[in-house]
């Protein structure tokens, strides 16, 4: 685990589990701020008013107000009833997409990316580290971008179907953690469906968690947030249309629920459970993409591109910029402001850096 990244994290989770644990079986949970809708997301606790410190002197009064900790991925306060939830490493799953409808477990990812790959369609990578499911999937193969896009989660365990020689050996030769079929330990298996084989693996992400003990690193947040209550920054806005080669994808703002509701390629995209796939932000960063292996598209994903923020109704648009493949996308505004999303879940969109790919509603 990388300690300076995480230090400051686990003092604050630290402070809380010592929290609960004085609070004994008394202790009881109040619902989360009304200005997160999250509609498909277990309730999250809230604590008490953070706790505030006074030094007074004759000249001024100084107060310090305590952050209230919170799980790194989404920004949403740490459920007392689970603390220990907001130490675990991030699961990356690499998910099919249209070819592999329906999906499982799509609502239940803190995080969700898409990529362009091969044959000029999609794929998913659902990421998972507040929230659990006992089974996600159809789990497909990996690409060599993946190394790049994912090394932000601090060692992450990557949940996939295996690839190509040259992949397989940049996945093992990096800080991610190969949960390919042969190295799963049980915490993946294969269901006797009438699909055809490669849509039928799947994963529990509960057991890689308990398989995977001790491995890994605390993921650091990944995006800035408002504060609950703040207003979204940017124009009223209903969504982005935006093409993924020959996947054109809608997201639709529902003022009613607070989420931004998928269509694909003109329909509803519901996963297994007849849900339709939901997000709290829509986050859309162009990529450049070179050719790659054995045909496939590598994005670019460290560098600079476009970038543009939707999230409670609004529109932002500036740029995202990444050092290296270790670190976060930091999004700045046109005006020189961070680009702040809505806490709760993310959903990113990486389509190609072509005019016309990108239109905001």
């Amino acid at each position: 685990m990388r300690l300076s990244r995480t230090l400051p994290f686990l003092v604050a989770v630290a402070a809380l589990i010592a929290a609960c644990s004085d609070a004994g079986s008394d202790a009881t949970a109040s619902t989360p701020p009304e200005t997160i809708e999250l509609s498909t997301l277990p309730a999250a606790t809230t604590t008490d008013p953070p706790a505030t410190t006074t030094s007074t002197t004759e000249a001024a009064t100084t107060t310090t107000e305590v952050p209230e900790p919170v799980y790194p991925l989404t920004g949403l306060p740490i459920d007392e009833s689970n603390p220990l939830a907001s130490l675990r490493t991030a699961v990356v799953a690499k998910v099919g997409n249209y070819d592999a409808h329906p999906q499982w477990g799509s609502n239940s990812a803190d995080i969700i990316y898409e990529e362009i790959i091969n044959a000029n369609i999609s794929r998913f990578a659902f990421v998972f580290q507040s929230q659990s499911v006992d089974r996600v999937g159809p789990i497909r193969s990996g690409r060599r971008q993946d190394v790049d896009l994912f090394g932000s989660f601090n060692a992450p365990i990557f949940a996939w179907a295996g690839g190509n020689g040259t992949v397989t050996a940049e996945v093992n030769n990096s800080d991610l953690i190969n949960f390919n079929e042969s190295r799963c330990a049980g915490s993946c298996f294969r269901t006797n469906d009438d699909r055809p084989r490669e849509f039928t693996l799947f994963f529990n992400i509960n057991k890689v968690w308990d398989v995977a003990a001790g491995q890994g690193g605390v993921p650091p947040q990944q995006f800035q947030y408002r504060t609950a209550g703040a207003p979204a920054a940017g124009e009223a806005s209903d969504g982005v249309a935006l093409k993924m080669d020959t996947y054109n994808i809608d997201w639709t703002w529902n003022a009613t629920t607070g989420l931004y509701e998928r269509n694909q390629n003109g329909k509803p995209d519901n996963d297994k459970s007849g849900d339709q796939m939901t997000t709290n932000n829509v986050v859309v960063l162009s990529m450049v993409y070179l050719p790659g292996i054995s045909g496939s598209p590598d994005a670019q994903s460290t560098g600079t591109g476009d970038a543009w923020v939707f999230s409670g109704g609004t529109k932002v648009h500036g740029t995202w910029t990444r050092a290296d493949r270790l670190s976060v996308f930091t999004l700045t505004a046109d005006d020189g402001t961070p680009m702040l999303l809505t806490p709760g879940r993310t959903f990113i969109q990486l389509p190609r850096s072509q005019f016309g790919n990108v239109s905001p509603k």
